[in-house]
């Protein structure tokens, strides 16, 4: 059962480049509902990317950027607690 969707111009004018590349590099003709079923599923099973694409910009570090992060730090030995952290900052 095949269901319309909105998209604006942009996003259809996007979709016939897209469409019209792959014909010009594959020799394939394949509809826009082949083409947006492909990238639904593509989307789909990658889709912790897809929803972290409709994050703010304050989204957490990636796994490579936390363990860049973890890999620079070092252990004084010395233990440290909020009240610590409090008196080296604010005095």
């Amino acid at each position: 059962m095949a269901t319309a969707v909105k998209v604006d111009e942009a996003a259809k004018s996007r979709l016939e480049e897209l469409q019209a590349e792959i014909r010009l590099r594959t020799g394939k003709r394949v509809t826009q509902q082949e083409l947006l079923t492909r990238l639904i599923d593509d989307a789909y099973e990658s889709r912790d990317d897809v929803i972290d694409s409709f994050r703010g910009e304050t989204v957490p570090l990636s796994a490579d950027e936390k363990e860049l992060m973890h890999r620079g730090r070092i252990s004084s030995g010395v233990e440290t607690d909020e009240e610590d952290v409090d008196e080296i900052l604010y005095g």
